[in-house]
């Protein structure tokens, strides 16, 4: 009998998720920023910048983003790692690269950038190869989280620091009952009038409710290696910022 896992709210094999996830990116790429700026209401811009300060980022540093997409996180941490810093845009999906990437030129950004193909279960770098790892609303799309976090652990210098941005759960009954209503109704319809595409919004908005908790994922961390693991709720919880030192 075939291994399963979840997509979205749907049970499939092990081996098909992956292809099924960079589906779903092929075909929102190009609208994906847009997207995140209407369903958040600029909000993810602020989370991001929250993120970044939680990990004291110094000028000449080694930064791999997974899960790197348009590249807006990765631009941000680049501006701080300075002209002596590198920061690698990591994704598994083509497309997404791409559209970073043009995003990187037509904002005339990319000394100190680079690029790489890759699934963050199986990194394509050596034992302790950067100063910090982070990965921004990707890690619940990931088949294997367990086989991702520990390579971020190791590709890791010691004293380095991971951080995972990522939808979480919300702290309160009443907000969780709103975000539903939200996530489930009105984000799949905004998929559809903007995006063209209503199934793509509604497997992003299963893929959050499939994602481990606050505490769970905390416990992932700690299990993959990391010490000094804490969080961060924003919104109420509709977000969390995860972060964990190697030692």
């Amino acid at each position: 009998m075939k291994e399963t896992t979840h997509f979205g709210f749907k049970e499939v094999p092990v081996e098909e998720k992956t292809y099924r996830v960079r589906e779903v990116f092929n075909s929102v790429a190009r609208r994906y920023d847009l997207m995140n700026d209407l369903m958040s209401a600029g909000l993810h811009r602020l989370w991001k910048r929250v993120a970044i300060e939680s990990i004291a980022i110094r000028s000449g540093m080694e930064i791999l983003d997974l899960a790197s997409g348009t590249g807006d996180l990765a631009r941000a941490m680049s501006d701080r790692t300075g002209s002596e810093g590198h920061v690698v845009l990591a994704d598994i999906n083509d497309q997404m690269l791409r559209v970073g990437r043009d995003r990187c030129i037509d904002h005339g950004e990319l000394k100190g950038l680079s690029w790489c193909q890759c699934d963050a279960e199986t990194l394509p770098y050596p034992d302790q190869s950067f100063d910090r790892v982070t990965i921004g609303f990707g890690l619940r799309n990931v088949t294997n989280k367990d086989a991702a976090l520990h390579e971020m652990h190791r590709v890791l210098k010691p004293g380095g620091r991971a951080l995972i941005l990522e939808f979480s759960t919300p702290v309160s009954a009443p907000l969780q009952q709103i975000y539903d209503v939200y996530s489930f109704s009105v984000l799949p319809a905004m998929g559809q009038l903007v995006a063209q595409d209503k199934e793509s919004y509604q497997y992003l908005a299963e893929s959050i409710r499939k994602h481990p908790n606050q505490e769970t994922l905390a416990e992932m961390m700690r299990q993959a290696g990391f010490e000094t693991v804490s969080y961060q709720n924003l919104t109420g919880g509709i977000v969390a910022i995860h972060t964990g030192v190697k030692s």
